[in-house]
């Protein structure tokens, strides 16, 4: 049976510590869950602190990168998918992945982006750590599909559900 693909999509650039905090925890109990991460893979702020948690419990760990090299790969991404294709790359993330996690403590445009792709394709996505502003604007934008989160634990719990349903 396939393990489970769970996309992990936050701040890289400008990422505060509690969203590196966050990030590092998600990944580590992904891992201890069996699951695979999937995640923009580079080596910047809570981005990379995902991976390294999901390494720190010997998870598997996928990048898809926007760039055309290695170089700005983090360490601890296991599969690294080079793929030139600048913030474009998001749509491999969100689609190819069974739930989505989407830590919205410092969020920016791309991972707002990210999450939106994911709303019109009808995928679950589950914000850990929105803000009121957050929560009201994905509240409208997407009923059904939207889910909230306050602790890294709570999350998996939300993701177990959305698996469990499809």
């Amino acid at each position: 049976m396939r393990k489970p693909l769970i996309g992990v999509m936050c701040p890289g650039d400008n990422a505060p510590q509690s969203a590196i905090d966050t990030a590092f925890e998600l990944g580590e109990l992904i891992a201890q869950e069996g699951w695979v991460l999937l995640s923009g893979g580079r080596k910047k702020g809570a981005m990379n602190a995902v991976n390294e948690g999901a390494k720190k419990a010997n998870g598997l760990t996928i990048g898809i990168l926007p760039a055309n090299t290695n170089e700005d790969t983090s360490e601890f991404v296991d599969i690294a998918i080079v793929t030139g294709m600048g913030s474009a790359r998001n749509n491999i993330n969100i689609l190819s992945s069974d739930a989505l996690l989407i830590i919205a403590d410092g969020l920016g445009a791309g991972t707002v982006s990210e999450a939106a792709m994911a709303l019109k394709a009808k995928k679950h996505i589950i914000l850990l750590g929105s803000d009121d502003v957050s929560t009201a604007f994905f509240k409208k934008m997407g009923k059904e599909y939207v889910s909230f989160a306050n602790t890294p634990k709570e999350a998996i719990e939300k993701v177990k559900e959305i698996i469990r349903v499809h």
